[in-house]
C-alpha cells in the first residue's frame, strides 16, 4: 500500500483527519481538489492513489476556506486529533468563497 517514505494522498488526508472517511477524502481527490506541490512542481490530483512524501505541500478546499499544509509526518493509523495535528503544518488557509474548477 505504501513505498517507503511515502503515503497515498487519500490516506494521508484521512489520517490528518481532513475528512471523515477515507471515501470523502478519495472522492475529493477524484474531484480535482487537491494540488500537489512535489520538488517545486506543483500537480492537481485525479487519482487517490497518488503518493505524498514528508515535505510536500498540498492546497485544497476545506469547509469554504483554501487550505495549505506541509506534509510533516505519514502516520502510521488514524489517530486522536493531536496525534493527526502532528502530521501537518498549516501553510496558510483563507476564508471566502473556493471556487471549484
Amino acid at each position: 500500500m505504501t513505498v517507503e517514505g511515502a503515503c497515498r494522498v487519500d490516506v494521508w488526508l484521512w489520517r490528518a483527519r481532513f475528512a471523515r472517511t477515507r471515501a470523502l477524502a478519495a472522492r475529493m481527490v477524484e474531484a480535482g481538489a487537491v494540488r500537489l506541490t512535489h520538488a517545486g512542481v506543483q500537480t492537481r490530483l485525479d487519482k487517490p492513489s497518488r503518493s505524498v512524501h514528508v515535505g510536500d505541500v498540498l492546497l485544497f478546499a476545506l469547509s469554504g476556506r483554501l487550505r495549505e499544509v506541509t506534509v510533516v509526518a505519514l502516520g502510521a493509523r488514524r489517530g486522536p486529533p493531536e496525534a493527526a495535528r502532528a502530521l501537518y503544518r498549516t501553510i496558510g488557509s483563507q476564508d471566502g468563497d473556493v471556487a471549484s474548477g
